[in-house]
């Protein structure tokens, strides 16, 4: 059964970026400049943009010291489960590994995911956001929420 994101965007798609930020606010008032809005959700460790023009979901995650390349893990963001299915159906036949996570919480919100890697390690999820959750997590993390040196495959 096809489920529809519970966020609504301009696009099929858009691009998530997930990044360490060592002071929250610092990095909180830098991203609300760049982006020029407001982050749409913010916990005491955790900001959330969705900025419309560039499309882009900005995560800002408390915590470490940044990462030295500043990303800690990239994304699309998709509007429905069979959007989720149809990417992972593209990998799968091109025999490239991932790892799926459906009904998964990560980031205050349920989703259900998969992740694949670059060539170069570099993370990538393609998910869909089908509720907002109280929870940052659940007790085993997703991989978006596992220290950067884990691997996903």
């Amino acid at each position: 059964m096809n489920r529809t994101s519970s966020v609504a965007f301009q696009n099929n798609t858009r691009i998530h970026i997930g990044l360490h930020a060592s002071e929250l606010d610092r990095a909180t008032a830098f991203y609300t400049l760049l982006l020029g809005c407001n982050p749409v959700k913010v916990k005491s460790d955790y900001a959330k943009f969705e900025a419309e023009d560039p499309s882009v979901n900005l995560s800002l995650t408390a915590g470490g010291n940044g990462a030295p390349n500043g990303g800690v893990h990239y994304g699309i963001q998709v509007k429905s489960t069979d959007a989720v299915i149809a990417a992972k159906q593209r990998f799968e036949a091109a025999g490239i590994t991932f790892q799926s996570e459906d009904q998964t919480v990560c980031c205050y919100a349920l989703q259900d995911k998969f992740w694949i890697a670059d060539p170069d390690g570099n993370r990538w999820e393609i998910f869909v956001v089908l509720e907002d959750t109280d929870a940052f997590r659940e007790e085993e993390p997703s991989a978006c929420c596992k220290e950067e040196s884990e691997s996903v495959s």
